[in-house]
This record gives C-alpha cells, sequence and structure tokens, in this order.
C-alpha cells in the first residue's frame, strides 16, 4: 500500500505547537539539562542559594548611596538602639500621631539632625535623610517634610531676612512646629484659584485672613490637627483701592498665621482646627482643617520676597504681572516635588529587598525526587522582580540627577534650570510614583501568602505610599503640564514656519536616531554557528 505523504505545513506546526509547550513547561519547572560544547551560553544560571556570587557590597553601598551613607548611618543607628521609637505593627491612631511626633523630636534634639540648613544649603543631603527616616515609618519621613520642606522651606525661600532672622533657628529646632496651608477642600491642583483672602487694613497695618465660605477651608493640612502651631497659609492678597470696586486682588501670596498659644496650645482666636480624622494610610501625621474668621496678622507676617506692601498700602514687586509672581512662588516650592520622587524610590528599594530576599529563601516544587528550589530560579518570579529591580537602580539614578539639576538651580537661580527642573520633575514624580504604587501590589504577590502578613510590611508601604500619587501635585495634571512643556518646545522649533525649519529639525532628529545601535545587533552575543 502506497503510503500517505506527510503534510509539510502540518509538521511544521506541530513542531511550533511542540516548542511552545516546552518552552511554558521550563516556567514552571526548571529542569537543568545537559549542555553540548557549541550551547554553553544557553545553560540554566543557579540561583546564589546555590553558588554564592561574591559582590563587594561595601563598594556598591557607598557608589550607590555616595557621600550621605553616613548621616543614613546615623539615623539607623539611632532607631536601631530606641526599640520604644519603632513603630509596631498595630497601632491606633492616635498613639500613632504623638509616637510620630516623639520619633522627629528625638531624631532633631537626641540624635542632633538638624534639617532645615540643608534645605537651604545642601538639598542632596536633605534629601537623603528624608529617605532614610521614611525607612524606619514613612508617616515620619512626610512630617518631617511638611515641617522642614514645607513649613520651613516656605518662610525660607519665600521671605526675606527678617523672617529668616526671626524663625529659622526655631524651626529648626522643632520650637515652632508648623503647616503648610495651600489646599483647600474645593481647590486642589488649581492653586490660583483659592479662595482665602488677607485684605490689608492700612489704619492696624494689619491683615485679615478671612475663610469665605466653606470651599475655602484649608484641607488636608499636615500637622494642623495636633502639633502645629504656625501655618504658612497661601491666600489671595487684597489691597483697599478708593473706587467703586473697593479692593485689588493681587494674586496668591503666602503669609505666616499663628495658629495655637506657644504656652497653652490652645486654638488662637478665629481659628477653627478640625481633625480629618482616619486615612487609608499615614495616620502618623495629624492631617487637620483650618478655618479663619477675621484672624489679624502683622504687615511683616507676608513672606515678601516676590512681592510687598508698605505701610501706606502701596504694592511693590520686582515681577510685573500676577501670573510672573505666581509662578516664582510655585517654582521654588518645586523641591517638596523633588524630594517626594525620591522618596517614592526609596520605598522601592524597600519593597524590592524584602520580595527578593524572600524569593531567594523560599523554596518551592523542583525536580522529581530531588531537593525542592528557590523559587527565584523560576522564569516566572525572575519576570516579576527582575525587570522592577532593573527600574529600580534606573529610577535612583535618575531621581539622583533630579536632585543635582534642583540644586544647581537653587544656586544659580538660572532660568533655563527653572524650567528644566519644573518639567522634569513633573514627569519623573509622575513616572515613578505610579511605578512603585503597582509595583508594591506585584512584590505582595510575589511573597504568595506570606506577604501578607502585616509585619511583612507591603500592606503598610502600599497604603502609606498610595497618596504619593496625589500630593505635590496630582499625577494626571503633572502629565499634562509635562506634555505642555513638550508640545511648547516642539512648537519653538518650528518657529518662523519656513521648509529650512522644518528640514533642520527632521535632521536633527534622524541624526539622533541614526546615532543609536541597533537593538538586534548590540545584543547578539552568541556567535553564528
Amino acid at each position: 500500500m502506497e503510503q500517505k505523504k506527510q503534510n509539510p505545513k502540518a509538521e511544521d506546526e506541530t513542531q511550533v505547537v511542540s516548542r511552545r509547550i516546552q518552552r511554558i513547561s521550563l516556567h514552571i519547572t526548571p529542569i537543568p539539562r545537559p549542555l553540548h560544547d557549541h550551547d554553553s551560553n544557553l545553560g540554566l544560571l543557579p540561583c546564589a542559594r546555590r553558588e554564592k556570587l561574591e559582590v563587594e557590597t561595601e563598594k556598591l553601598s557607598v557608589y550607590m548611596r555616595g557621600k550621605y551613607r553616613d548621616i543614613q548611618e546615623k539615623i539607623y543607628e539611632y532607631f536601631n538602639a530606641r526599640p520604644e521609637l519603632q513603630t509596631p505593627v498595630e497601632i491606633l491612631k492616635d498613639e500613632h500621631r504623638e509616637l510620630c511626633w516623639r520619633q522627629m523630636y528625638g531624631l532633631i534634639r537626641e540624635a542632633g539632625i538638624r534639617p532645615l540648613k540643608y534645605v537651604v544649603e545642601e538639598p542632596a543631603k536633605y534629601f537623603a535623610i528624608v529617605e532614610a527616616v521614611g525607612a524606619v515609618d514613612i508617616s515620619l519621613g512626610i512630617k518631617l517634610g511638611v515641617q522642614y520642606s514645607l513649613w520651613g522651606g516656605s518662610v525660607i525661600n519665600l521671605g526675606t531676612k527678617k523672617h529668616k532672622d526671626k524663625y529659622f533657628e526655631k524651626i529648626d529646632s522643632l520650637e515652632y512646629p508648623g503647616c503648610f496651608a495651600m489646599t483647600e477642600l474645593h481647590h486642589g491642583s488649581n492653586v490660583q484659584g483659592i479662595q482665602t483672602v488677607a485684605t490689608f487694613d492700612p489704619i492696624t497695618d494689619e491683615f485679615t485672613i478671612n475663610t469665605p465660605n466653606d470651599g475655602a477651608i484649608k484641607w488636608w493640612i499636615g500637622n494642623a490637627a495636633v502639633h502645629g502651631k504656625f501655618a504658612s497659609v497661601f491666600a489671595k492678597l487684597m489691597l483697599p483701592t478708593h473706587d467703586a470696586k473697593g479692593v485689588s486682588d493681587m494674586g496668591v501670596h503666602a503669609f505666616i498665621v499663628p495658629l495655637r498659644d506657644l504656652k497653652s496650645h490652645q486654638a488662637l482666636p478665629g481659628i477653627e482646627i478640625h481633625d480629618c480624622g482616619h486615612k487609608v494610610g499615614l495616620n502618623g501625621v495629624d492631617n487637620g482643617a483650618l478655618r479663619f474668621t477675621s484672624v489679624r496678622i502683622p504687615r511683616d507676617n507676608l513672606l515678601n520676597r516676590f512681592g510687598d506692601v508698605s505701610r501706606d498700602g502701596k504694592y511693590t514687586s520686582s515681577l510685573p504681572t500676577i501670573n510672573k509672581r505666581f509662578a516664582a512662588t510655585l517654582g521654588e516650592l518645586v523641591g517638596g516635588r523633588v524630594g517626594l520622587a525620591y522618596s517614592s524610590v526609596g520605598v522601592l528599594k524597600i519593597a524590592n529587598t524584602i520580595a527578593i530576599r524572600y524569593s531567594l529563601l523560599r523554596q518551592q516544587f523542583g525536580p522529581p525526587k530531588q531537593p525542592e528550589i528557590s523559587i527565584l530560579d523560576y522564569q516566572s518570579q525572575q519576570h516579576k522582580l527582575m525587570p522592577m529591580l532593573a527600574s529600580t537602580y534606573a529610577f535612583h539614578f535618575a531621581t539622583v540627577y533630579l536632585v543635582e539639576i534642583y540644586s544647581q538651580m537653587k544656586m544659580t537661580h538660572n532660568e533655563q534650570l527653572v524650567g528644566d527642573v519644573h518639567a522634569l520633575s513633573a514627569g519623573i514624580k509622575a513616572y515613578v510614583t505610579s511605578y512603585t504604587a503597582k509595583s508594591l501590589s506585584v512584590c505582595r504577590e510575589a511573597c504568595g501568602g506570606h506577604g501578607y502578613a502585616a509585619v511583612n510590611r507591603f500592606g503598610t508601604l502600599r497604603n502609606d505610599h498610595d497618596i504619593f500619587q496625589t500630593f505635590e501635585g496630582d499625577n494626571t495634571v503633572l502629565l499634562q503640564q509635562v506634555a505642555a512643556d513638550l508640545l511648547k518646545q516642539y512648537k519653538e522649533k518650528f518657529q518662523g514656519g519656513t521648509l529650512a525649519v522644518t528640514w533642520n529639525y527632521l535632521r536633527e532628529s534622524m541624526n539622533t536616531y541614526l546615532s543609536q545601535p541597533n537593538p538586534v545587533t548590540s545584543r547578539w552575543e552568541v556567535p553564528d554557528i
């Protein structure tokens, strides 16, 4: 009988399916197989449990943590020596707030860490301090940031010499704990739309701070509910005029407003303080709401770097328009966004460390009749964690660079650098915080059921970090700002509209594209067989 001819196409498809099944099976059970001489590059790498890889951790640590390693170690040593200041797994809101205050007080008064001078003189060192403190408790890192970057930073960056002379030392020593009162119930990202008003009274030489309606209540103000004694309050500056209108709106300015009596700690007249209550995370931070009713403050309490009011009620500024003054004001506060991106990478480092260490130690399944193997040997686990580890390194260097150019901007006040830092901090903050938020869930899942235990920190890290995507600029709004900046640059490339401009732009783009290595040939490391 004549044999049936096999269909070569069907045979090829069968082989393809077979190869796919074999490859998928390796994700489940990576069985070691003998290798021939010609394919020695294709072997499965043993995990660190079986064959210890020698890494010079000291050199790597120095390289990664840089010259600020010593101050971070000093912070870790302080908290390791004070177990009563370490945050327990189970803690109530009010207890957590008091513990967070004691942690910060001990860090400043006992350990001798004085962050405010670094906010001004050496921002990179300040951000290293915040990263180390955040590793102890993210609530502590945020509370420290409110005190020094936001409250202290607003006084130092938006005020003048008289404010620094009066407040610097007392803010730095925690004698003047304070708040940053910008966000309102109805206005968060749209700062120019805030409704709180500060009206100048030339008769008494004072400003009167008022909350005109419920929507203008200052909301989510860190340090306000319990510990804050002062606030930098952002309000519309109103000057009296002699026309029918009565007042002139000079735009958003910042004012130092006392909240509580320094001795009794009771709220001052005209100040209403409410507790925002229990939150999804960061319950060591006492967020509160502030309402002002005819609260009078001296004229000198206006933070007057970009605009001032004289005794007779005349307004002066080195910047000609409301928009320019507003941009300059927010530009000085961009350090909070830079620090948040840097701190988010710190959280990602912690989560990676926990998940990868667990994956090296945890054993599961294995070849028949042989010991179980580390779950990090499985490709599925590697695909979860190794790209994340690589991204963490990339984000580390990206945020270090961001801190470097931010520091240059603070020293030089170069306009080009100001624009670069604003756009870059917006983009990096949005991307890194979104990535970290997703990665925290991946790390928890990579640790299986054990990752769900509170003691392993994933729940706390995830809850505490989640708000990073919202404060210091909602991520969606920040990405829109980045897009607007890119479109502006794109428009500038085509300024003039001639064919030559278009040709030059395309030529630059193609030069950049053609100068990049071919991703196929540059990564093909196995010689042809």
